[in-house]
């Protein structure tokens, strides 16, 4: 694996973190349980779908499993600017601001890990 798999994988997987921490939040202090889980959801799935492209079996499977892990990125980032537009989450906090733009930034690099990818 090379260090941009490493850097995706270890940044995935504490996005993942944020992302439960988040859920149990929204479910505690809102009482919000439907966004919640599909946020855990697609937020999660980024991470596992990463996991799964750095073992797999072929060139083809890697990127298959990357770009899923991209797009699961951008629904998450759907999930996050849903619960901004409805209050649940404040756009002014440091952590929102934080988390939004780690999403952003592993769509980027998932983004230009299959783009790199297809090329090759």
């Amino acid at each position: 694996m090379d260090s941009t798999g490493n850097v995706v994988k270890e940044k995935s997987f504490l996005f993942a973190i944020r992302i439960v921490n988040l859920a149990q939040y929204l479910r505690r202090t809102h009482k919000e349980f439907v966004l919640s889980k599909q946020l855990v959801r697609s937020g999660t799935s980024i991470g596992a779908n990463i996991e799964e492209a750095l073992a797999g079996q072929s060139r083809k499977d890697f990127i298959a499993k990357m770009a899923i892990a991209s797009k699961e990125a951008r629904e998450t980032d759907y999930w996050i600017r849903l619960l901004i537009a409805t209050g649940y989450l404040s756009e002014q906090r440091m952590a929102e601001k934080t988390l939004q733009n780690d999403c952003e930034e592993l769509n980027r690099l998932l983004t230009s890990i299959v783009k790199t990818s297809q090329e090759n």
